[in-house]
């Protein structure tokens, strides 16, 4: 059976994201340590909360070497909320620079009149890449559930996987490029269609490993 490593670094919401993955029929593993990520069979870097903290916490416990590694082996990959946001090269939440995975920075939203800010609940998707296989069988511009004040502005807009509108603000919501995929929401409290993607993902993984 594939392990997927669910990666624990005191900044992601495990609990929700491990009972995701096992609704989706996945047997995720909480972890911490580079062997484990190096044994895995896929990755899943969750986050809620600051940028800073989380790539000091990440450093601290020496795992962004493993990240990136796991990363170039083509193995899949999942970024959810912050997961995704310090895969960029900073953020204009703080100082710290990111992994510098995907070249870009972390904007936080403008500010307009009658703006909620953070850009908080049920929001619908604009895919980019339609034919991505987190998207399948999900429908077109289905709802998903967001909570963030900040976004993703790659430098090579072909990575954009979906976008979200919020007030006039067309913003990135999900990447993807090669094994990489990566989302501002949450799938793992998104419903039918968040369950539906974790599916996906599983399915991703699968066949990996059958290759």
């Amino acid at each position: 059976m594939a392990v997927i490593a669910v990666i624990d670094y005191d900044m992601g919401n495990l609990h929700s994201a491990c009972k995701g993955l096992e609704k989706a029929g996945a047997t995720p593993k909480v972890v911490d340590s580079a062997r484990e990520i190096a044994i895995a069979d896929a990755v899943v870097l969750p986050g809620v909360g600051a940028f800073d903290p989380a790539v000091q916490h990440l450093r601290s416990r020496d795992l962004v070497s493993p990240i990136q590694d796991a990363i170039a082996s083509g193995k899949p990959f999942l970024g959810i909320c912050l997961g995704l946001q310090i895969l960029f090269e900073g953020s204009e939440e703080g100082t710290e620079p990111g992994l510098g995975i995907i070249p870009g920075v972390v904007r936080r939203f403008r500010s307009e009149p009658d703006l909620t800010i953070p850009h908080m609940g049920w929001n619908q998707l604009h895919f980019t890449q339609p034919h991505l296989s987190l998207w399948q069988n999900l429908g077109e511009s289905p709802f998903v559930y967001f909570v963030h004040s900040y976004y993703v502005d790659p430098v090579d807009t072909s990575v954009r996987a979906a976008t979200v509108t919020h007030g006039t603000q067309e913003v990135t919501a999900a990447i993807a490029r090669d094994n990489i995929t990566a989302v501002q929401f949450h799938p793992e409290k998104s419903s039918t269609a968040g369950l539906q993607m974790l599916a996906n993902f599983v399915s991703t993984i699968r066949a990996t490993v059958a290759v």
